[in-house]
């Protein structure tokens, strides 16, 4: 692959090379795995005693409902911002290692370095993942044939994604887009902290495994980039439950009445609805994040 300043002589900053490659994993990401992620925000926001048996009934009742583009419902939301967060958080993680390697480009860190960079990103990322998250999960959990307002009042369904950002932002101020933002800060600080430890992890394990000779290759990449996506998830699953009920719920007013209702309607496994097509989503949207974000990345060296 011919290389963007070898062929003009223009080199690319840091960090607007950050910037393209963490967008190209962003659109990656969405189109593999958006189907799954509507799935699981299906499952965790269903009222008790829930619709649907499992993910594949839920699966069925919504192809049956609305057709295959049933699966991409809300998807303009994350299309246009997943992609600015993943351009955000990898930007922001490379910054953080740039500042932690204090000057020295050629600094290795060690996976706890790593993991306090991707921490901080996390922290940076949860304030443009909240509204964007709202968004998509006002539109993957509404009714054709209406919404419940924070008063139990129905109202018409939501026409699109800027039709409910107006909407909520009419209702509650411009702070309603961030509804659920503590229990977004509580998911996305651990949760990229682990996702770059473990690709990071994996990748030096398996160079280390076939020597600095060898590169890796498009299979090794895609396998740390998917198993990383199991990494982010183990410390941040019940907190994106929270998130999805109290998002999706106007009469929710925080994160601990979310816990509470949740308790008391379903019991402990409500913080395991959907894990299955969000484990199931994990490897092949993560591994497509990463690939895609090593490709650009190697293109602009």
């Amino acid at each position: 692959m011919s290389k963007m300043d070898n062929s003009s002589g223009f080199i690319i900053p840091k960090l607007a090379q950050d910037l393209i490659a963490g967008t190209c994993g962003g659109w990656a990401q969405v189109v593999v795995g958006h189907p799954f992620d509507t799935l699981k925000v299906r499952l965790q926001t269903q009222p008790s005693p829930p619709i649907y048996k499992n993910a594949m009934d839920c699966f069925r009742q919504l192809v049956k409902q609305d057709g295959p583009k049933g699966l991409y419902r809300g998807v303009a939301s994350p299309l246009a911002g997943i992609g600015l967060c993943n351009a955000v958080v990898f930007m922001s993680n490379g910054e953080f290692r740039r500042i932690l390697q204090k000057g020295d480009p050629t600094k290795l860190l060690s996976l706890t370095e790593i993991g306090l960079a991707g921490s901080m990103a996390g922290i940076v990322m949860a304030f443009f993942n909240c509204p964007i998250e709202f968004l998509k999960v006002k539109l993957q959990t509404q009714d054709p044939a209406g919404i419940i307002n924070a008063q139990g009042k129905l109202e018409p369904a939501y026409k699109g994604v800027i039709d409910c950002g107006i909407r909520t932002i009419k209702a509650d101020g411009p702070l309603g887009i961030f509804r659920g933002m503590g229990i977004t800060l509580l998911r996305d600080c651990p949760s990229y902290g682990l996702y770059f430890v473990t690709y990071e992890g994996l990748k030096r394990g398996i160079q280390s495994m076939k020597g600095p000779e060898q590169s890796l290759s498009t299979f090794d990449l895609l396998m740390a980039g998917g198993l990383s996506g199991f990494g982010a998830w183990i410390p941040a699953y019940p907190q994106d439950v929270l998130k999805s009920r109290m998002q999706n719920d106007p009469r929710i007013k925080s994160s601990l009445m979310a816990f509470r209702v949740l308790m008391r309607e379903v019991g402990i496994k409500a913080f395991f609805n959907g894990v299955g097509p969000t484990m199931a989503r994990a490897f092949p949207a993560n591994a497509a994040t990463f690939f895609a974000y090593e490709m650009a990345m190697d293109a602009m060296k």
